[in-house]
């Protein structure tokens, strides 16, 4: 089983936008999650968590000047998978 790693997905589409954004070009949601491989659910919600941090104009689908610095900082960086195996938990016996 695979879990969804919300951090994973928010650096995906910063850097998605800003790539966008760079060539002058208005991305879609449902585009948005194809790009990143994930549901248009998953990517909303993290549009909507960036946007009232302050990183995403969600209504434009453009990033703010602290979303631009957070994706130029990642620019060279490797990002995670947004799906990573979710560990088994074990649950003790209780005596």
């Amino acid at each position: 089983m695979y879990v969804l790693d919300r951090k994973a997905i928010a650096a995906h589409v910063l850097r998605h936008l800003a790539g966008a954004q760079a060539r002058g070009r208005l991305v879609r949601l449902d585009e948005l999650a194809c790009e990143v491989g994930v549901r248009r659910a998953d990517v909303r919600e993290v549009v909507s968590r960036l946007h009232a941090e302050g990183h995403v104009d969600a209504q434009r689908m453009k990033l703010t000047m602290t979303g631009l610095v957070l994706a130029a900082s990642m620019q060279d960086s490797t990002l995670r998978a947004v799906r990573n195996e979710a560990t088994p938990t074990v649950h003790a016996k209780v005596a």
